[in-house]
């Protein structure tokens, strides 16, 4: 008889304990093997996870942010420029201007236009003049738009494909065309990389997103024109979100449950890194061409983490790739020193035999997002998540965009921007646990948009004053961008949660398209866009002070629950600020396991009443799947009790952090950056 290590008596106990409080007749049937039972033997986060997360998917968020900004710094516009005269070449740039250029009015100022020129025939007025120093600009001469190009004052701004393009007057809103551009293929691309992901796996998906994302960089560099350009930033656009997702979701499939909120954190933090050192960048190379080089053809490199990024077992087990997953399985048991479990390989063939009995007889319900409006207060909070998602998701983009337009220096303005969203995901991180969603997503969209409204009641002259109301609402609007997306994730329903966010997040998608253009009346009113994204944001924050808090409440399973959820909501709901524990609650909740546990004896009771009334949900088995209630339960060696203080957080932040999962478990890709 085959002896079995202790690692396999530990993965044996724990599926024991799982299956005392199941009936019967469900422990031949549903005894269907966990990963996220495997991972607390073999190492939720041990050596192997440490060496994936930190070298490998963490780096692998910075191209995200070096190809989604560098944009803004590629089309900068210089501070002066002025019609090209090509007769007037021999003078010197004062004397050019003062004869070719007229005056107009700027802020009660006297300046040269920057549009116009003389329309006469320089030649024939050169060659009637006898003394070039006695000759002035007459009144009575027409006035034209420029022709023949324009000159530009380097100074500070020498390359650009404003430059290079000539895009300035009738032609200045083409930049902020080409940041439209760049958005337009984000959802497109998450949709292709989406399917793509869960078709033929996270590595080739990523590996595919990264090549295109380096090809239309490479396409950008070499652009002789702006729609050559622009064509390059919709190829760009279509990788943004989803070169940035898939290496976040194989950390999340291969790291414990009570890990993955430290993940989304650390994840959120490398990508701001990367924004911080892309701001170094700009600032030391000015060509946008050899910009656009430096920010793409580093992670050319990347290429050969194919030599050592895993796939993800979870896909892997679910597209019934067996021994694939148990090699890296084993792999991660033993970089970890840990003995991986014998007795897990018969329990993952039933389980591949058994699912495939259950696609044959299992009958599928399908659900759409017609199901999401059919009842009242589902539909309710439909269109509050995604009115806040909306506005959320199109404010933060604009502030991140706008941040160069403020301050005295645009690099450092763009620098800052990013280092106040790090203190700000840490923040919010508390916050969540403790004060719930809904207060903290409402409280810091109005102060955000708060602060951006009251930069109308500074004088032009205090910069530097408007920058920090600007980078405070940044800070907060960050905040609000991280709680969004858990926050929509348990409002809607397990049953329809994917259709939800995909959704809402599509919908929301939709503003960063817009954005652009709003940044772009800060040509004419430096602060109008930070006004009219104040009220943005202040309208998203006062919906979702509407929405139903969820934190130490049942979370929804079916639509039927996701009707019920909230619809008894009153105003002295929405005053209430920091939720306590429900007591009330049934045992069934995610969040308030401490009831759970002090049920934990009167278990088996609580499940025969749930199967005579035939009312036991799917949440319930989730919990008995993944929480041993027994609490006289003891270790096998050492004969102590088994404690568990850490359960209530592992499944708590499961909730809080987790990002959408398809029917069998694993990640999807979803529009949100």
């Amino acid at each position: 008889m085959t002896e079995i290590l202790d690692s396999d008596d530990e993965y044996d106990e724990l599926s024991e304990l799982r299956q005392r409080n199941k009936p019967v007749q469900q422990q031949s049937q549903d005894e269907a093997f966990d990963l996220d039972d495997l991972l607390p033997t073999i190492g939720e986060f041990g050596k192997y996870q440490k060496l994936l997360v930190f070298g490998i998917c963490l780096p692998a968020c910075i191209p995200c942010g070096f190809c989604a900004f560098n944009q803004i710094f590629m089309a900068d516009v210089p501070i002066d420029y002025w019609c090209r005269v090509p007769e007037l070449s021999a003078m010197d740039i004062e004397e050019r201007k003062h004869l070719s250029i007229p005056l107009e009015m700027d802020h009660d100022t006297l300046v040269y236009s920057k549009c116009y020129t003389y329309g006469v025939n320089w030649t024939d007025i050169l060659d009637d003049v006898t003394n070039m120093s006695a000759l002035e600009p007459n009144k009575s001469w027409p006035v034209v738009k420029c022709s023949q190009g324009w000159e530009y004052n380097t100074s500070d701004v020498w390359s650009s494909i404003v430059i290079d393009f000539d895009l300035v007057c009738d032609q200045d809103i083409y930049p902020t065309i080409g940041l439209a551009a760049l958005n337009t293929g984000g959802p497109v691309g998450v949709y292709l990389f989406g399917m793509l992901n869960d078709r033929a796996g996270r590595r080739l998906s990523y590996f595919t997103c990264l090549a295109t994302l380096l090809l239309g960089s490479l396409i950008t560099s070499l652009s002789t024109d702006f729609w050559m350009w622009a064509g390059s930033r919709v190829i760009v656009g279509l990788t943004i979100p989803a070169v940035y997702q898939i290496p976040f979701i194989i950390s999340l499939e291969l790291v414990g449950e009570n890990y993955r909120s430290f993940v989304t954190v650390m994840t959120c933090t490398f990508y701001t890194s990367g924004i911080m050192l892309l701001s170094v960048v700009t600032y030391l190379e000015r060509d946008w061409v050899r910009l656009s080089y430096y920010t793409s053809l580093p992670f050319w490199a990347y290429f050969l983490y194919m030599f050592v990024m895993p796939e993800s077992p979870r896909w892997l087990l679910m597209r019934g790739r067996l021994e694939e997953a148990l090699k890296i399985l084993e792999r991660m048991a033993r970089v970890n020193g840990r003995q991986f479990p014998e007795a897990v390989h018969s329990k993952l063939e039933a389980q591949i035999i058994r699912d495939k009995l259950k696609k044959q007889k299992k009958k599928v319900v399908n659900v759409g997002l017609m199901d999401l409006c059919r009842t009242p207060n589902m539909r309710l909070k439909t269109i509050l998540i995604t009115l806040s998602w909306f506005a959320n998701e199109t404010v933060y983009l604009g502030l991140s965009y706008y941040g160069p337009s403020l301050g005295s220096n645009q690099y450092l303005s763009f620098f800052l921007s990013a280092v106040v969203e790090l203190p700000s995901y840490l923040c919010c991180w508390y916050f969540m646990d403790t004060w719930g969603r809904r207060w903290p997503l409402s409280l810091s969209m109005i102060l955000g948009g708060v602060f951006c409204v009251i930069t109308v009641m500074l004088p032009d002259e205090a910069v530097d004053e408007t920058l920090v109301l600007y980078l405070v609402s940044k800070a907060l609007l960050s905040a609000s961008f991280l709680i969004i997306y858990p926050f929509a994730g348990e409002l809607y329903p397990t049953q329809v949660r994917g259709i939800g966010i995909g959704a809402s997040s599509y919908i929301g998608g939709l503003g960063l398209i817009a954005i652009p253009f709003v940044t772009y009346l800060g040509k004419e009113n430096l602060k109008l866009p930070l006004v009219i994204m104040g009220f943005v944001s202040m309208l998203g924050g006062l919906t979702g002070l509407r929405l139903p808090e969820t934190l130490h409440h049942r979370l929804p399973q079916t639509i039927e629950e996701g009707e019920e959820f909230g619809k008894n909501w009153t105003f002295k709901d929405c005053l209430h600020c920091r939720p306590e524990p429900d007591v009330a609650s049934p045992p069934t909740s995610y969040e308030n396991l401490d009831v759970l546990a002090s049920s934990s004896n009167n278990a088996s009771e609580v499940e025969l009443e749930l199967q005579t009334t035939g009312r036991r949900t799917r949440q319930q088995q989730l919990i008995n799947e993944r929480t041993p209630l027994d609490t006289n339960a003891s270790d096998s060696v050492t004969g102590r009790p088994i404690h568990r203080p850490s359960m209530k957080r592992l499944v708590r932040q499961m909730s809080v952090m987790d990002t959408q999962r398809s029917h069998d478990g694993t990640m999807q890709l979803t529009h949100w950056i």
